[in-house]
Order: structure tokens, then C-alpha cells, then sequence
């Protein structure tokens, strides 16, 4: 208590004992692909080369000049060496605005080592990461069997972190336009899985479509939320699919979690929002990374509760700030219900903390929410009517 010497007013700050839950971000891509040693480097402005990056280290690009800075110049003709470069090229252009990118300068694992798990395994320290991809033209020596042990490598990645989202191409060349063809990946809730490459050049180079995916997820991020499919989406700088679905093709592959890329107009276009998990409460991709957006802000905003005594105050702290921070998720429409208390609910109480959980260290909050589900199918029932009818 402070002492007063003198007669006066005297006014003291006091704690609110409120620490607000901020939103994590959610549309930070993590990129991992094929890059060369040789690959070539622009000049800086002194005439001296770029210095290339070094292999399984992350590095921040907000633009792609940076990533020609970084990783070198892409060339117009899409191979091995320059998928990586044509995919951050299209999260840009779609609206992604920060990624770490992360090189390999070999597909091939090792008896020692394999390139991807060491380059996914630096990437766990980028806290900010919250969608995953390798975009992935396979040069020769690396067959369907390693494509398909890569693809699932992010999945094991996103799996194990459960704060990213992992966004998988299919392969290039499918002998039928199948479900069993072109899925050959196991099943996770955190992971996507989309067909047809895209033609980025007009001349029939097809490139994954990851990493412009990738920046479509950012782009409506930030237009309408996390909580929002990302999916009926057009795909800016997709000028050509390298095979035409049709609704009758989709009619196999939508209930089995290949996501088509279609063609509508002129335009092409996302027209799935499956996960790799069928009849499952996370099928839809927004319900996981919704989730992984609660969980990870919950958990980085709620970090000055350890420690604290475990008693009713720590508790009424926890559901305080706990539920302002949901009503704003309710606000922004992410939550199903016409009214907060419809749409969410949160008990750290006696009964959830006995003393034998206290005993433990443990302070334990439950939570529930009520998630809005996309309008997957839209159903106009038309009949006639007489005109005496009324």
C-alpha cells in the first residue's frame, strides 16, 4: 500500500486482472521446395550476385522480387527447378502477403537423411506458420511412391503441431480421372487435397496448384474470415487446367476429398472444401483451421495463467477473458447462434478443478462452440402451380 503524507487527492492505477486473447494470424504460408545450388541469381543494384539461400533454413519473403533475391531467378518454362518459383509467384498474385519459404537442393532421401524432414523440421521454430505446402514438379528419381511419402510428410507435420494446415497436390499425370486415382494419401482432418494442376504460362506448363491455393486461403482470410470455405473462389493466374472435371467427375471425387478445380466461364475456379477425412466433425476446412485458429490463440493468449494460484479468482479470470474473446469470434460470424450464449460457453469452475486436479497443478476450462458449416449444397425445390392456386 502506498503512503500518503499529505492531504489531497490521489488517484492509483489498479490492475483490471483482464489480459485480452488476440487472434493468431492464419494465413502465413510455409513453402518447401526444390531449389538447386547452381540455381542463378539476379544482380544487386553494386553489380554483385544475390547470395542463394542456404538449404532447410526458412526465410521470410513478403513479395516475390524477394524471392528471386533469396532463391533465385524463375524461369518462364515450368520444371523441376521452378515449380517452387511459379507456386510463391501465385500465392502473391492471389492475395497471400507473408511466407517462409524453405529450399531443398535434393528430393531424393538419403540412408542418413531426408531433405524434407530436416526443412519441415526448421520450419516448426516459425511460430507464425499456419498453412503448409511443397510444390513439387518430380524431376527424375523421384517416382509416385516418394510424391506420395512427401505429401504425407506434411500431413504428419501439421498433425503433430495441430496449429497448420497442410494443402497437398494431386499428381501431375492421373491414368483415370478417379477418386482412387488421384487420392492416395491416408486420411487427416489437416490436410487438402486438390485436382488438376493449372496452366500458369498458356503454353501447357502446369504447375501444383498449392501455392496459389495457398494465397486464396489469405485472400479470404481477409475479406471474410477464417471461418469462411475457401473454396468458389476464382484462381488468378490460372490460365488452363491440365484436365477438364465435370460435374459428373466431381459427383466421385467430392465425397471421396479431392477438391476439383473447375472451370466456369472464363474463369477458373476452387469448387471443393473437404478435408481428407470423410463423415468426420473437421471434413470442412474451415471447421479444422477454425479450430486451429481457437486453439492457438487461446494458447498463446491465456500463457500468463501459469503459475498463478490455482483458486476461484485465476478461475473467473480464465472464463472472463476466455469468453470476450469468443464473443469477438461470435461477432465476426465464425460461430453459429443468435445470441452469444447460443453460440459458445466456457466452465472453469470447482466441478472442472476438484482438488484432485489441483493436486496435479492442473487448472482445467471446457469449452464449447457452435461452428458454422459452409452451404455445401444449395437446394431450390421448384414446382407448378395453377394460376387459381393462391
Amino acid at each position: 500500500m502506498p503512503q500518503y503524507m499529505s492531504p489531497g487527492v490521489y488517484v492509483e492505477e489498479v490492475p483490471s486482472g483482464t489480459a485480452p486473447i488476440a487472434g493468431v494470424g492464419t494465413s502465413t504460408a510455409g513453402f518447401v521446395g526444390l531449389v538447386p545450388d547452381g540455381a542463378k541469381m539476379p544482380l544487386r543494384p553494386d553489380g554483385v550476385a544475390y547470395a542463394l539461400a542456404p538449404v532447410q533454413t526458412p526465410q521470410l519473403i513478403t513479395n516475390f522480387t524477394e524471392f528471386t533475391h533469396s532463391f533465385g531467378e524463375v524461369s518462364a518454362r515450368v520444371d523441376a527447378n521452378s515449380a517452387l518459383g511459379h507456386a510463391v509467384r501465385g500465392y502473391f498474385l492471389n492475395g497471400g502477403t507473408r511466407a517462409w519459404v524453405t529450399r531443398v537442393n535434393s528430393l531424393v532421401a538419403a540412408d542418413t537423411r531426408d531433405p524434407i524432414d530436416e526443412a519441415l523440421t526448421a520450419m516448426e521454430s516459425v511460430d507464425e506458420i499456419a498453412l503448409v505446402a511443397a510444390p513439387i514438379k518430380p524431376p527424375e528419381g523421384v517416382d509416385a511412391a516418394r510424391f506420395k511419402a512427401i505429401r504425407e510428410k506434411l500431413l504428419d507435420h501439421c498433425e503433430r503441431l495441430q496449429d497448420r494446415f497442410a494443402i497437398l497436390d494431386s499428381t501431375e499425370v492421373v491414368p483415370a480421372q478417379t477418386a482412387a486415382a488421384i487420392n492416395d494419401l491416408r486420411e487427416s482432418t489437416y490436410g487438402a487435397l486438390y485436382f488438376p494442376w493449372i496452366d500458369v504460362t498458356g503454353n501447357g506448363d502446369y504447375v501444383p496448384p498449392s501455392g496459389h491455393i495457398a494465397g486464396m486461403y489469405g485472400r479470404v482470410d481477409a475479406t471474410r474470415g477464417v471461418h469462411k470455405a475457401p473454396a468458389n473462389e476464382v484462381l488468378r493466374g490460372a490460365l488452363g487446367l491440365k484436365y477438364r472435371v465435370s460435374k459428373p467427375i466431381q459427383d466421385d471425387l467430392n465425397p471421396h476429398g479431392v477438391n476439383a478445380l473447375r472451370l466456369f466461364g472464363n474463369s477458373i475456379k476452387v469448387w471443393g472444401a473437404r478435408t481428407l477425412k470423410q463423415n468426420d466433425e473437421f471434413t470442412y476446412i474451415n471447421i479444422r483451421r477454425l479450430f486451429c485458429f481457437l486453439r492457438e490463440s487461446i494458447d498463446e493468449g491465456m500463457q500468463w495463467a501459469v503459475f498463478e494460484p490455482n483458486t476461484s479468482d485465476l478461475w473467473a479470470k480464465i472464463v472472463r477473458n476466455t469468453g470476450a474473446f469468443l464473443t469477438n469470434v461470435w461477432s465476426s460470424g465464425a460461430l453459429f447462434g443468435a445470441t452469444a450464449e447460443q453460440a459458445f460457453y466456457v466452465k472453469c469452475d470447482e466441478e472442472t478443478n476438484p482438488a484432485a486436479v489441483r493436486d496435479l497443478g492442473q487448472v482445467i476450462t471446457e469449452i464449447g462452440v457452435a461452428v458454422v458449416k459452409p452451404a455445401e449444397f444449395v437446394i431450390f425445390r421448384l414446382s407448378q402451380r395453377s394460376q387459381a392456386a393462391k
